[in-house]
């Protein structure tokens, strides 16, 4: 069965950077894009950036362009989010996505917090 398990969240100060990783198993890892959302408290969660399936092609929201970037290692099955000059207003729970067969898979999130 399709797994995607997140990590590499925490606490930082603003300005400050993180790595998110998200290990995925039980699909053809290569042959699909895959996606970072997020859902800050009280809001509905938002996409934030997507990678292709060869790594090629990526897209952000507008309030992370210049400042995540998305990658993957398909020879590892894991998708990464690199977070530089982190805002307060970037805390939220990260999930790992991926969309297969017309249905959504989610990993459990990790929690990204930063302080001012």
């Amino acid at each position: 069965q399709v797994q995607l398990v997140e990590s590499g969240g925490g606490l930082v100060q603003a300005g400050g950077s993180l790595r998110l990783s998200c290990a995925a198993s039980g699909f053809a890892f290569s042959n699909y894009a895959m996606n970072w959302y997020r859902q800050a408290a009280g809001k509905e969660r938002e996409l934030v950036a997507t990678i292709s399936g060869v790594g090629r092609s990526t897209n952000y929201a507008d309030s992370v362009k210049g400042r995540f970037t998305i990658s993957r290692d398909n020879a590892k099955n894991t998708v990464y989010l690199q977070m530089n000059s982190l805002k307060p207003e970037d805390t939220a729970v990260y999930y790992c996505n991926v969309r297969r067969m017309s249905t959504q898979y989610w990993g459990q999130g990790t929690q990204v917090s930063v302080s001012s």
